[in-house]
């Protein structure tokens, strides 16, 4: 852990992730010149054999050295800056012969993109090469000229550092002050040298990901799939939860009120008053199942929530919760009705959770309109410590909103208070 003595200007130049930055746009420029090589000399060479048939496996030849040079920039972009560039997508054929693997490697973009990169990267490489290579030599010279100013007495026959000189007069820098002002500019290069190498650095890491990275259409493209399969999996588990809850509790107690209604029917002749007792227990259990079956309906889609929206359907869930809470809804109108509902699924989990696991004396429910996004959001003063990333119903929810292009955020540091967030898609 950094010590908070030593303020974070003079410990940058001697953290690790400067001089990874410097080590990046060291091994960028052999690197970079090797590719441009490569690039320029197949892509010309492909351009003029086009005329040809041989133009075409020439620059497929050319887009393939990129898409390597890409995987290696990427590579290099993860481990010495930190920044992950997701992939793009494999090229590939139609019908998985060579021709249809050329045909699909020119029409690829991302391949194009990566050609792209290879050509505006190789200027780029110079430039920040040359001025972090600059920066570096004279700041850590200049820095340490009072422990290496011996060489110049004992080896080069001069006092110092040569500032001037011609057949009539020279400058050095000998004196203990003129040392001084030296070591007192290279610190300044040295304190300034971190900075300068980050906002090198980020320029390369704006380029690698706009160019060597996914389009964004390949990447909702993907966003949208695994949206799919997570409503998918939801959709499932509700099935298999319903499914469960109705084997559990109604049908077991009609199960339960078929026996006792049986039993009444041959009791009835021979004992009234024995069947007068069965019968009863069968309407306590007839009113059992329908409460179990109102309120597994309530838990799918309640009728107040159809009839009355959102309000009357929280206040209506807030009410049952045995820890006290308040609602507050300000909507300006009514969302879809796939959203309404599952903004009173979340908010009614989250509740949930409040009664069985914060130890909460009180919670609050928000909800509003902020632009195009429903709001919601639940506070309590619980003990605290949820979080999505151990499973359970918070990781679940949180996937069920994704879906829908939602996102929930969670802030519920130990000891409470716990604060959860959930933003869905506003569509009236």
């Amino acid at each position: 852990m950094a010590s908070p003595l030593v303020p974070s200007a003079l410990r940058a130049p001697f953290q690790g992730r400067t001089w990874r930055a410097f080590l990046f746009t060291l091994v960028g420029l052999p690197l970079s010149v090797v590719a441009f090589s490569l690039a320029v000399s197949l892509t010309a060479a492909g351009a003029g054999l086009l005329i040809t048939f041989l133009g075409v496996p020439v620059l497929a030849a050319s887009l393939v050295a990129c898409r390597a040079f890409g995987a290696v920039e990427r590579a290099r972009v993860r481990g010495l800056l930190g920044a992950d560039v997701p992939a793009p997508e494999p090229v590939r054929g139609r019908t998985g012969g060579p021709f249809s693997w050329m045909a699909a490697m020119l029409r690829s973009g991302a391949s194009w993109r990566h050609l792209l990169y290879a050509l505006v990267h190789f200027p780029w490489a110079v430039f920040s090469f040359t001025v972090s290579v600059t920066v570096f030599s004279l700041g850590w010279g200049l820095f340490t000229y009072p422990l290496w100013r011996w060489v110049f007495p004992a080896y080069l026959s001069q006092d110092g550092i040569q500032l001037y000189g011609d057949e009539h007069r020279a400058l050095y820098v000998d004196s203990p002050f003129e040392v001084g002002v030296a070591f007192a500019v290279g610190l300044l290069v040295v304190l300034a040298w971190p900075p300068l190498l980050r906002g090198l650095t980020a320029v390369d890491r704006v380029l690698a990901a706009g160019l060597l990275g996914r389009g964004r259409l390949a990447e909702r493209v993907t966003e949208l799939e695994s949206d799919r399969g997570a409503a998918v999996d939801t959709a499932a588990a509700d099935l298999r939860r319903i499914e469960r809850d109705l084997h559990d509790g109604p049908q077991a107690r009609l199960a339960s009120l078929a026996l006792d209604l049986g039993m009444a029917k041959e009791t009835l002749s021979r004992d009234p008053e024995a069947a007068a007792v069965l019968v009863d227990e069968a309407h306590g259990e007839v009113k059992l199942a329908l409460k179990e079956l109102r309120d597994l309906a309530r838990g799918i889609h309640p009728a107040v929530l159809t009839d009355r929206g959102l309000d009357a359907a929280l206040s209506a869930v807030a009410a049952r919760c045995p820890v006290p809470v308040s609602v507050t809804v300000e909507l300006p109108g009514r969302p879809v009705p796939a959203i309404e509902g599952l903004a009173y699924f979340t908010v009614s989990e989250l509740l949930r959770n409040v009664e069985r696991h914060s130890g909460a004396r009180r919670a609050s429910v928000d909800v509003w309109r902020s632009e195009e996004r429903l709001m919601l959001q639940v506070r309590d003063d619980g003990a605290g410590g949820a979080d999505p990333a151990r499973g359970g119903g918070l990781a679940g929810l949180a996937e069920r909103l994704r879906s829908v292009d939602g996102v929930l955020a969670v802030d519920s540091p130990e000891g409470g208070p716990t604060t959860v967030t959930a933003e869905l898609p506003w569509r009236a």
